[in-house]
């Protein structure tokens, strides 16, 4: 019996540094949490309500500018006529001081001050000092995403249907028929303040960890400009998403070119269930038929093409 003991011991004495290691709090986020929490910004700023406003403002105005450079001077080059999803559609100086000017000022006149707001009144953010584990970490942001998805899209489709609310509150987003990066933001202030509630509420339905609630943030914010960007990279995750359930940039081209379809940021899921889905194949199939898109200057399609969506 003692020897049994004995060897039961040495038993949990191997098996519990390896379980130590293997638990959702020893995974390979920690390291990366450690950096976050001790790089040289200070756990104080961190801390700060201001941190995420700053984190999301910095990270899509560091994800716009780049393609304002392409879209303005590499036009000629040979990688921005590979990837241009309407390279017959050029980007002018005129229509990025345009979106400039709106961004800039729903920045000024909402962002600052809910941002002010924020620091006023929400507490400090814990931090605490085990980093999530890497499954919660990755079904959180996974759940957040289609969430959104969902969200967004009964948002948008009820903005298209009903006139009133987008000849007020959404056509401004839709005088670019050829997207570009600066238009991602280029929105009525209304569409600014629920959309952007939308995307922060739900990782607090999970109750998420800080650092997975921002890196869901950064992820909302890449996609979404990719959706905008004009262009189709090589590593937009349309290249690997099976079955063609990633929207990305094509689809949202195409919601741009044709207004009652894809009303999805991310997916098609919810597009292709209601029948909304439009591809480059229906596109070319359009083509094919010589019907022509018009659009009108509030309601998108016209004719033909918009019973196909009503």
């Amino acid at each position: 019996m003692a020897a049994e003991v004995l060897n039961l011991e040495r038993l949990v004495d191997f098996v519990t540094p390896i379980a130590e290691y293997v638990t959702p709090e020893q995974n390979v986020l920690q390291p990366v949490w450690d950096f976050v929490r001790q790089g040289p910004w200070g756990e104080d700023a961190l801390r700060s309500p201001l941190f995420p406003v700053v984190m999301s403002v910095g990270f899509y105005f560091s994800c716009i500018l780049p393609f304002m450079v392409v879209d303005l001077w590499g036009k000629e080059w040979h990688w921005t006529k590979k990837y241009k999803i309407q390279p017959d559609k050029e980007v002018t100086w005129p229509m990025v001081r345009n979106t400039m000017v709106i961004t800039f000022w729903n920045h000024f006149l909402y962002v600052l001050p809910s941002a002010v707001g924020q620091y006023i009144y929400t507490p400090p953010t814990p931090l605490p000092p085990v980093s999530p584990g890497l499954w919660e970490f990755t079904w959180h942001i996974g759940a957040s995403l289609i969430i959104f998805d969902f969200q967004y899209f009964a948002w948008h489709w009820l903005h298209h249907k009903v006139r009133f609310l987008y000849k007020h509150f959404h056509a401004i987003h839709h005088q670019y028929h050829s997207p570009f990066s600066w238009v991602t933001q280029y929105l009525h202030p209304w569409e600014l303040i629920t959309v952007g509630i939308l995307t922060t509420i739900n990782p607090w339905l999970f109750d998420s960890h800080c650092f997975t609630i921002w890196v869901y943030m950064l992820i909302s914010i890449a996609v979404s400009v990719e959706a905008h960007c004009g262009f189709v990279l090589p590593w937009s995750p349309i290249h690997w998403v099976p079955f063609g359930l990633y929207g990305g940039a094509i689809k949202h081209d195409l919601h741009h070119q044709r207004p009652y379809s894809n009303f999805e940021p991310f997916f098609s899921i919810w597009d292709r269930l209601v029948g909304t889905e439009f591809t480059l194949k229906d596109r070319q199939r359009a083509i094919d038929r010589r019907e022509k898109i018009a659009f009108d200057g509030h309601d998108g399609l016209v004719g033909k093409e918009m019973k196909k969506f009503n």
